[in-house]
């Protein structure tokens, strides 16, 4: 399986709603593009999902959510689950965003570091960085596992990418998601299920398929 990896420009630097809207009318535009190229399969890697809804609604490709695919196996893994953010600005974010996948009753809460972009970057290849920033990591997990979570995920691709040299990663028993393993591997079962089933989503009611006039006024604007 091939992935091709795109970005937004400009990046996402601002934690804010409205930088989130930004985000979400490129990351729509990616996608039908994406589907109109010829790709079998599309990935929203922001763990927030910014336009996850609407791109369902408008692709007939599978679309996979960085943030819903790493929820939906980190209950396969254990009963309850926590986060760890990369900013607490975010805590409320998140705490919407489990509740609009439906899985409140599960989900201990999230906590959060005070991510300095420099430092972080620089924990990628120099190791005396890569563990302090572990160790700060690991001293937000330690509530989430005291409030009973089972299993912690890193809320952002980052974390995620920086975290998966560490195999397995486990504190106190708890496993800590390895997010673009979990996203690249639900991409693929995904296209697995649609070679062997021939559905895609649900067009019932949440997930309908936007009219053609809907997406041209949409790409016109």
């Amino acid at each position: 399986m091939h992935f091709e990896v795109h970005g937004l420009d400009p990046p996402d630097h601002s934690f804010h709603p409205l930088t989130e809207f930004r985000c979400a009318n490129q990351v729509i535009r990616n996608a039908l593009e994406a589907e109109q190229s010829g790709y079998d399969a599309f990935v929203l890697g922001h763990f927030q999902e910014p336009g996850l809804l609407e791109i369902r609604g408008c692709l007939d490709i599978p679309v996979i959510g960085l943030g819903e695919a790493n929820l939906l196996a980190g209950l396969s893994l254990g009963h309850r689950f926590g986060l760890v953010t990369i900013d607490p600005i975010l805590i409320p974010w998140h705490d919407r965003q489990v509740r609009s996948h439906g899985l409140a009753e599960r989900y201990v809460g999230t906590t959060a570091l005070k991510m300095n972009l420099p430092s972080f970057m620089q924990a990628f290849t120099d190791q005396a960085t890569y563990g302090r920033v572990r160790e700060q990591f690991v001293a937000q997990v330690k509530p989430l596992i005291a409030a009973g979570a089972e299993v912690v995920i890193p809320a952002g691709g980052l974390p995620m990418l920086l975290f998966a040299r560490e195999c397995p990663f486990v504190v106190d028993s708890a496993p800590i998601m390895n997010g673009i393993a979990v996203v690249a591997k639900a991409a693929e079962m995904a296209l697995a299920l649609k070679t062997i089933t021939k559905v895609v989503v649900s067009r019932r009611s949440t997930y309908a398929k936007a009219a053609p006039e809907a997406i041209r006024e949409f790409l016109a604007r």
